[in-house]
Formats: structure tokens, sequence, C-alpha cells
């Protein structure tokens, strides 16, 4: 009876907010806008949050979730027509549906291609949405059984698992990412004592560190100063036939399309890890399972389907931990937390008392954002993709503007736009090292929650660590950071190779089975 009160209080939620037409007209702007920005290359799905972020100030708290949304789920989507169309791919989290949907366009198949993916996608977005409404409720309960010690733990976990996931080099190369954002989140005064750190005698510094110009500098900056440098150019689009998918190819690719979406709900509530994670893990997974492995790469339609439907379900696997522990679960839902903040909504176990049907209201935009999506990606396919042909450097002036005026609207502060360039300029060299941006973004993000809690656990136990091993939850966390830290390590790994040729010997050098 309790689920079936609630479901009916969703839909009445979604019928609440469909029935506005401001609220309608700012939904297909945001996502018509989170396309564009998915499509065209250097432009990505955090940085269109953090824009539009700066850009909802003065809106109510639920249209401005309802844009943000908006373009979260557009954009995560839009990426994949310069997959497919011009093997560019727009947004990272689309690269893995570069590999079957570019020789898909190259055989007369892109609008296939297309349609499966749009179609795809806004299932995956739905599968996401039923586990935001049904799981979340379950997670905050938990969590309400959570003291400092677990915050604390949870925090500095998410940064550890972000910079373990996220390092494409070494592994210590994402850590040490995650320390330097958490070292930033702590310049100012501390909010138990209020005494100075690290402000160097600067009143600015007092407040701490403005989240939005960090973040907007840290993601826009490195993206104007890499396409500027790299002078991406586009090749000629190819021609786009039939887009509406026939049922029949929809029927028979439904079970991938559920196993994806399972797999990106699945990655996506990891924090820290992304939508484009979640793609590859779910090709690889197609892969792995397929009668014809050796099809995939060479225009393989399930390739396609079944990373565009993880990478979107994954949306709604990173509002879980966002909405229920504060912990954002890929670099754009730590964007949407910025925002969240901004306007007076404090993610966590307490957020069903502060706000009750917040949860409810944020999987209802997400329903219909799916829906939007799967419109507009109908319709505008073909007038989408013409854009691709644009040359991307001509968008970046445009960028840079939004990224000054976004960090200065915060407070209207100049000094804010003096922050957002050393962070950008730091952000860019550090990726050219090959440190991770995701991580530092985390570490920003979480750097208070951790702060704070652990200052405050040890003033209750009296600077004693003990609780944390004698609280379950506690322990399982801390056990949790210590496996991610030395599963990374030589004699760890060698340890698991060992053990497995002892499981699994070899007979006459081929493996058995």
């Amino acid at each position: 009876m309790i689920v079936l009160e609630r479901f009916g209080y969703f839909f009445s939620t979604v019928a609440a907010l469909a029935w506005n037409p401001l609220n309608v007209v700012t939904l297909f702007a945001a996502v018509l806008m989170g396309i564009i920005f998915g499509a065209l290359p250097g432009l990505t799905a955090t940085l269109g949050v953090a824009l539009l972020t700066t850009l909802t100030y003065g809106m109510e708290t639920s249209r401005a979730m309802v844009a943000l949304l908006g373009i979260y789920v557009g954009a995560v989507y839009g990426g994949s027509y310069g997959s497919i169309v011009i093997n560019i791919p727009g947004t990272a989290a689309a690269a893995a549906t570069a590999m079957d949907g570019y020789p898909l366009a190259c055989q007369g198949k892109a609008g296939r291609a297309l349609g499966l993916t749009t179609t795809s996608s806004a299932i995956g977005t739905v599968v996401g949405m039923i586990f935001v409404v049904s799981l979340s409720p379950l997670i905050s309960a938990l969590a309400l059984q959570f003291t400092s010690f677990e915050f604390f733990l949870l925090a500095f976990f998410g940064i550890m698992i972000a910079g373990s996931l996220s390092g494409a080099d070494l592994v210590y190369k994402g850590w040490m990412a995650g320390f330097i954002g958490l070292f930033l989140s702590v310049i100012g005064r501390d909010g138990l004592q209020f005494y100075p750190r690290f402000t160097f005698g600067i009143a600015e510094f007092d407040s701490g560190l403005d989240v939005v110009p960090v973040l907007i500098g840290a993601f826009g900056i490195p993206q104007i100063i890499q396409v500027l440098k790299d002078k991406i150019t586009i090749g000629e689009a190819k021609k786009v036939q039939r887009i509406l998918p026939e049922i029949r190819s929809i029927v028979r690719n439904i079970p991938i399309i559920i196993r994806s979406a399972l797999i990106g709900v699945g990655i996506g509530s990891v924090p820290g890890i992304g939508e484009d994670i979640a793609g590859w893990m779910s090709y690889g997974a197609a892969k792995k399972s397929s009668k014809h492995p050796e099809t995939f790469g060479k225009g393989e339609i399930q390739g396609v389907v079944s990373a565009e439907t993880a990478n979107n379900s994954c949306i709604g696997g990173a509002l879980i931990p966002l909405l229920t522990l504060g912990v954002p679960g890929s670099p754009p839902a730590a964007m949407l937390l910025g925002a969240l903040l901004i306007h007076g909504v404090q993610p966590g176990p307490m957020i069903n008392f502060d706000h009750p049907g917040f949860i409810l209201r944020m999987g209802a935009i997400l329903l219909l954002a799916s829906a939007a999506m799967w419109i507009l990606g109908m319709l505008l396919a073909r007038q989408v993709i013409k854009v691709l042909r644009i040359p991307p450097p001509l968008f970046m002036p445009i960028v840079a503007v939004l990224c000054i005026v976004g960090s200065y609207a915060l407070g209207t502060r100049v000094f804010n736009l003096y922050l957002m360039v050393p962070i950008g300029i730091l952000a860019y060299y550090l990726g050219e090292m090959g440190y991770p941006i995701a991580p530092l973004v985390i570490g920003v993000i979480l750097g208070p929650m951790a702060d704070q809690n652990l200052r405050r656990a040890l003033m209750v136990s009296q600077g004693s660590f003990l609780p944390v091993f004698t609280r379950p939850v506690a322990l399982v966390l801390f056990l949790l950071i210590v496996y991610s830290v030395i599963s990374q390590t030589g004699w760890f790994k060698a340890a698991l190779r060992s053990v497995g040729r002892a499981l699994f010997p070899r007979r006459g050098g081929a493996p058995r089975g």
C-alpha cells in the first residue's frame, strides 16, 4: 500500500510539472541546449550543467532543477551524434559509441543507429529514474544511522574511488588530484571554530573558495585551451536516412538494453566514476556475451545500443548517492550538487525531512526529460547534425564569455574571476601531465564534508579513532578504503595472478575450457 501511494504521488508530481507550460518550455529548451553541448566536440555535459547553473540563480528551485536535469540528460545523449556521424565523440561518455556508430554511418545506416540510440537512451534514463524513486528512500533510511565518522569515511572513500577509477595513467595521480581538491576545499575559516586556514591575510579567502568559479575554471578553461590548441576540424557529415526505429528492432535489443541500463545504474551509484566508464563497461559486457564478438568495431548495432543505454541510465544512478548521501556519482552530478547548494537544498539523509517529496520531484523531472530527449532526438536529428559542421573553435569565445559571466554572477565578485583563471590553468597543466580533473572536483565538493565531520567526530571521541572499528558501517567503509589502496599495489596484483593460476591451471599452453 505504501509503495502504491508513493508511485501515486510520483505520477501526480509528473502531471503537475507537465501541466505548467513554463516548465515544459524550460525543459525542451534545456534538453535542446544539452544535445548541442553534447554533440559539439569540446563542450561536455559537465560544462553545460556548470554554465547553466549560473543562469538559474533567479529561478525557483523546481524550475531550476527542470533546466539542469534537462541539459544533463540532453548532453549525455547528444554526444552520440558526433560519434556516429563524424567519428568525433562530443563527450567522453560517447567514446564507446564511436566504435560501432561510425562504421554504421559509413554503411549508410546512420539513421538506424541514431534512432535506436535515441530510443535506448530514453529507456535507460527511465530505468535510472525507477531506481532513483525506489532505492533512494532505503538508502536515506540507512544513512540516518550515520554518525560523523561514517560521513567522513564516506566522503574520503568518494575521493579515493574517484582517483582510482578516473586515472588513465598511474592511479596515484588520481589520488593526488583528489587531495589537491581536498586542500583547496579547506582554504578559509573553518566551520567549527572559525579559525583562518591558508588565507595568507587575504580577506576574500575568509569565506573559502566558491564552488562554482572553481568548477567552471577546472572544466571550462582546459576545454577552451585544448580545442584552440588542437584546432579540431570537422569532416563532412554523412547523409542520414530514416530515424524512427522499427518496433522489431527495439524488441530484439530489449535484453541488451535492460542489462546495459542495470550496468549504468550500478556504475553511476559508485561516487565519482561517471558516464564514460559506464559506457565502456557496458560495451565490453555486450561484446563478451555476444555470439559474434568479431563483428564489434565493424558496425554492430548492439555495441551502439549497449553504450548509449548505459551512459544515460548512469544519470539516475549518479543521482542516488547525490540526493541521499550528498556524494555526487559523476562529474556532472558534482555540478548539480553545487546548484542544489546554491538553491538552498542540502542533499543527504535529512533531505526527505527538510524538503519532503524532493526526490520524487527529481525522479519526475528525469522521466519528463527522457520523453523530451526522445521527441527532440527524433525531430531534430538532421538539424543538430548540421551544427557539427561548424568548427568548434568558433564556439570557444562564446564559452569563454559564459564562463566569465557565470563566475562573476555568483555574488558579483570580481575576485571570482581571479580565482577561476588560475584554477583553470592549474587544471589544464594537471590534465596535460595525466592527472584527471574529476577527482579534483570531487575533492573540492566533498572536502568540507570530510573536514568538518572528522573534526567533529574526534571532538566527540576525545581524539580516539576506536569508533571506526566498533561501528559496523564505519568499519565497512574503512575496509573499502584500505582495499582500494592495496588493490593497486604490485604485490597484491601479483598475488591475485598467482591465485588465479593455482585455481585455473593451464594445460598444454592453453587455458582450461
